[in-house]
């Protein structure tokens, strides 16, 4: 099995979180809990479940990342862009017609 996390979005907000080994939820896929086998992955979603149920997190689901120079990221193009932001310009971020 590989390396996976669990991640979600914040109910309050939208924002994407990533279950840390605390059971709190951060918002850097680095500061998250590391499923390295079938049982602690089950284990995280049970934690994630609950979190849902409580109504801090909506969609949890499991990703996989590596460990690239110490650092956890990623695997999967979707699910950089969930963790970096969006790869576009936003509308706030154009310039306007007056500039």
């Amino acid at each position: 099995m590989s390396l996976q996390v669990v991640t979600a979005n914040r109910l309050r907000d939208g924002i994407v979180v990533y279950l840390a080994a605390d059971g709190g939820w951060r918002q850097r896929v680095a500061d998250a809990a590391l499923a390295l086998d079938q049982g602690e992955a089950e284990r995280l979603m049970a934690l994630a479940s609950a979190a849902v149920e409580a109504r801090l997190v909506v969609d949890p689901y499991l990703i996989e990342v590596v460990e690239d120079g110490g650092l956890v990221r990623p695997s999967r193009y979707r699910e950089v862009i969930r963790a970096t932001g969006p790869s576009v310009e936003t509308q706030a971020d154009l310039p306007s017609a007056a500039e």
